[in-house]
């Protein structure tokens, strides 16, 4: 069996849940390396048919079936792409069946694309991206009081991507504020966030994961240095447990697992 095979995410939408759940369940085989290809829009007879065609020619490319996840409503569209020559995964099919039966209601064959403007949920999202855009990096502080969450850490230790990681996915309002250097030299929590201090929650990272981060920023700088990076993270670690800061380890995690244990921890609720 290769250790090389093709996965197809197929979709006559965006193609978004079909590729968020087929990746995460391909994270299960790490000792596979899956090339992924993302087919959206797939609504037509004639699209389909072209998608068999790609499907085949990998299969004869790679000397294996590959793995094809779908979402897509049509039938006859997914009888199209089912005489592929691959391993198909339809996602709405093995949810849809137990449900339909539970609920004794027909599901929709209606195209679910979201709309601008569409639901409440939409203007969230939208609301919390230009929050985590305005308020990064401490840039600016008076809109505290608006703040879900206000996260801290040193610099590079993955505030900003998980800011707005948590405003496009749950619309949450989340500020960032870089611990720096004379922050760590007074060892006091910075003025500006004593009073939202239930607000807070405290990133760190382990100082050669920092390093190299670092040096991708500003090669051969002090700044990355690993004396230096050891220096931060001690010295914020310390500040996380006087100030009894809810805080974690981002080394060793995703963005999205980041942004699930801030949710939770936090005791948040997500707006869409």
């Amino acid at each position: 069996m290769s250790n090389k095979r093709t996965a197809f995410f197929i979709s006559d939408g965006t193609g978004i849940t079909s590729e968020a759940l087929g990746v995460s369940l391909l994270k299960r085989f790490d000792q596979i390396e899956f090339e992924k290809d993302t087919l959206p829009y797939v609504d037509t007879i004639e699209k389909a048919e072209e998608v068999v065609e790609r499907i085949n020619a990998r299969a004869e490319i790679d000397g294996a079936r590959p793995i094809v996840f779908d979402t897509l409503v049509d039938d006859d569209i997914r009888k199209i792409i089912a005489s592929s020559n691959a391993l198909k995964i339809d996602v709405f099919g093995a949810f849809l069946g137990p449900l339909t039966e539970e609920l004794n209601a027909k599901p929709s064959e209606e195209v679910g694309r979201a709309r601008i403007g569409e639901s409440s949920g939409y203007e969230d999202r939208m609301e919390a991206i230009n929050y985590a855009l305005h308020n990064d990096d401490g840039a600016r502080t008076k809109h505290y009081d608006e703040a879900d969450v206000i996260l801290i850490g040193v610099s590079r230790s993955g505030k900003t991507p998980t800011c707005l990681y948590l405003a496009m996915q749950y619309g949450i309002r989340a500020a960032n504020y870089p611990i720096t250097e004379e922050d760590i030299e007074d060892q006091k929590l910075p003025a500006t966030l004593k009073n939202y201090r239930e607000k807070l929650f405290g990133l760190t990272i382990d100082p050669e994961r920092l390093s190299l981060i670092r040096h991708e920023r500003k090669p051969n700088s002090r700044y990355a240095t690993m004396k230096q990076c050891n220096y931060e993270v001690e010295e914020v670690e310390l500040m996380y447990r006087r100030e009894r800061l809810p805080s974690m380890n981002t080394t060793d995690y995703s963005v999205e697992e980041i942004a699930t244990r801030i949710m939770v921890q936090c005791n948040l609720q997500r707006r869409c």
